[in-house]
């Protein structure tokens, strides 16, 4: 029994900081219908804000470990990483909804130019990349994508995906592709409480989360910006025709999105220390599944999603089948597409055609 309960205390706690990375995701999705391949990448970037935050020759000499410390590195990493949501917003997301030209060309350049990265590592292979992505992108603009009226999709998809590869490659640049460690900036502690251990990490993991929810909770119900957010949602074209500015809201929610995703990224290397550009991928991808699980589009459920895809994995490692850790989120999602696949909040829509 004590097993059992010490691994749902961990499972909450993991399962939190995936509840907070799929926030962003549903969030987005509610207000644009559109999934945000680039969140985790946001999510990584917060990692390495706080990372070198912390590391600081001004918070080094100031700060030392105390919780004040954990929450100036917790902040300054959610403010960067929501400026960096609010520009991907504005400058990739926002250009790929509206018919401007040359978008599409852009950001396949962008997307060559990262495969070109990862296949030659050289300036010439980059420089091919970039050129035979416009090429794509061009193509795809004047005969594929143009001519449809309802393809913004497409196009804000392959932004996503030219973003995310932009984020991973300018991070292993800028930051190195070598893992870093995340230095100890709240003081370590373990509490024996009925048997369980409790550390300190897990605990502010979780108390952390679960404020910032509540946050959450209040901004999108209670406030006039909140209405607006769900507005738009409901309706993106009635929301501008009734006075709200969408584009505002829009940059909004993928700011606050960011910011949660920043928060995750240094609660997530509180547990585990160990950061790289590319740590991102696998916790975003379980974060999006989380989201899936719980209804795309519903804050609640993502919530929920979280919790479970948490519990579900540390229960599997803690009973013996650690080698199905990273593949359980993907069963769940498998399972939960065929049998529910709005989610389990997640309400069916019909659509007129």
């Amino acid at each position: 029994m004590e097993t059992f309960l010490q691994q749902l205390v961990n499972g909450i706690s993991q399962g939190s900081a995936y509840a907070l990375i799929a926030l962003g995701y549903t969030m987005v999705y509610g207000v644009l219908k559109l999934i945000n391949f680039a969140h985790s990448d946001v999510y990584m970037f917060g990692a390495f804000m706080g990372f070198y935050i912390a590391n600081s020759s001004w918070f080094q000499a100031t700060m030392g470990t105390s919780v004040l410390s954990g929450v100036v590195v917790l902040l300054g990493a959610m403010v960067l990483a929501s400026m960096l949501g609010i520009l991907i917003e504005r400058f990739a997301y926002r250009p790929g909804r509206s018919p401007s030209p040359g978008t599409l060309a852009f950001w396949f350049g962008i997307l060559g130019a990262g495969f070109g990265y990862l296949l030659g590592k050289t300036p010439g292979a980059v420089a091919a990349g970039v050129l035979a992505g416009i090429v794509v992108g061009v193509i795809l603009e004047k005969w594929g994508v143009r001519p449809r009226a309802q393809s913004s999709s497409l196009k804000i998809l392959i932004i996503a995906i030219g973003v995310s590869f932009f984020l991973e490659n300018s991070g292993q640049q800028v930051f190195g592709a070598d893992p870093k460690f995340f230095p100890q900036i709240i003081p370590t502690k373990v509490l024996n409480v009925a048997g369980l251990s409790l550390d300190s990490q897990k605990l502010t993991v979780l108390g952390v989360a679960i404020v910032l929810m509540v946050l959450l909770n209040v901004i999108v119900n209670y406030t006039k910006t909140g209405r607006a957010m769900r507005a738009v949602s409901f309706n993106l074209d009635a929301a501008r025709l009734m006075g709200i500015n969408t584009d505002r809201i829009i940059a909004f929610t993928f700011g606050l999105g960011s910011a949660l995703a920043g928060a995750g990224g240094i609660l997530v290397s509180l547990m585990y220390p160990k950061i790289d550009p590319l740590m991102g991928i696998l916790p975003g991808l379980k974060a999006f599944v989380a989201a899936v699980l719980g209804g795309i589009g519903n804050i609640t459920g993502a919530m929920f999603g979280g919790l479970i895809i948490g519990l579900a994995e540390v229960m599997a490692v803690g009973y013996g089948q650690s080698t199905y850790r990273d593949a359980i989120a993907f069963v769940i999602l498998v399972l939960i597409l065929l049998i529910k696949p709005t989610g389990i909040m997640g309400k069916g829509m019909v659509e007129k055609v």
